[in-house]
């Protein structure tokens, strides 16, 4: 019974020894944890500060990239409208473009038409005189005009402005090329040298050049019925010389009566109504 007494503390005391010794060895385990996962979560605190930091610049970036489409949006709008008003600029002018090459286009073809109507009517004119008419009759064709020149001393008398009996022929010639075309108007240009005249009624060189074209349309209209409104007579006295007035050559060339036939005026007329209108 003593024994037994005295090996029961002694078991106990063996108990409890043990169970220190393990109660410490599972705190310095659990110590050893705790710090792991202190320094765990003290580097996920790192690691979170520095994600949340990216993702603030990340939202700083992304908001100056909207800022930086905004305005970029804004000025492509603008190009967008400068671009569709040079657009239209640039239709508007193509317009006015063809409508002056249309224009153009236009008058190269009346002024084809008229360039080959006079190239007959002189063609015409010129087969129908006579060699020795052709010596005093000078027909050209200037800038789609015919001029027919005539000189003084086949048309009339001398210091006259009446018609004399030689240039019955050559009128009459001059007349029918005049009555085949009708779309044409006629002046008849009356020249001098600078000689003064003194004839009772005709008070200078002025008055003879005029008289004698005026005697000419008359002829025309009387003589070969060629309708008055198509005719003009002019004078230009001495001031439309073509040759010196010092010697008798120039003079003889400078006493002269043109026969001007062009379209009609109202052709011309019809041609700047339509010319395109300036914008």
């Amino acid at each position: 019974m003593k024994k037994k007494s005295i090996f029961l503390p002694l078991m106990l005391g063996s108990l409890m020894l043990v169970s220190s010794c393990v109660s410490k060895k599972d705190f310095d385990q659990v110590k050893l944890e705790n710090k792991e996962l202190t320094n765990n979560y003290q580097l996920t605190r790192e690691k979170l500060a520095s994600s949340q930091a990216r993702v603030s610049a990340l939202e700083d970036q992304l908001a100056q990239q909207k800022r930086d489409y905004a305005a970029l949006q804004q000025s492509l709008d603008k190009s967008l409208i400068n671009s569709n008003s040079n657009n239209l600029n640039i239709s508007k002018l193509v317009d006015q473009i063809n409508e002056s090459n249309q224009y153009i286009r236009h008058l190269v073809e009346v002024k084809t038409k008229s360039d080959s109507l006079n190239m007959v009517l002189t063609n015409n004119l010129t087969r129908s005189l006579s060699r020795e008419e052709l010596k005093e009759v000078d027909v050209q064709v200037l800038k789609g005009v015919v001029y027919i020149s005539l000189a003084d001393n086949m048309l009339y008398k001398s210091g006259s402005y009446e018609i004399n009996d030689r240039a019955e022929e050559t009128l009459s010639k001059i007349a029918k090329i005049i009555m085949d075309y009708k779309d044409y108007d006629v002046l008849v240009e009356g020249n001098t040298d600078n000689v003064p005249i003194s004839r009772p009624n005709i008070r200078n060189n002025w008055d003879l050049s005029t008289l004698r074209a005026s005697s000419v349309v008359q002829y025309l209209q009387t003589r070969y019925g060629v309708d008055p409104k198509r005719l003009t007579a002019g004078g230009r006295g001495e001031y439309n010389p073509i040759a010196d007035n010092d010697t008798e050559l120039g003079k003889q060339r400078n006493r002269r009566t043109q026969i001007i036939i062009t379209p009609k005026l109202d052709q011309f007329m019809e041609l700047i109504d339509q010319a395109p209108e300036n914008r």
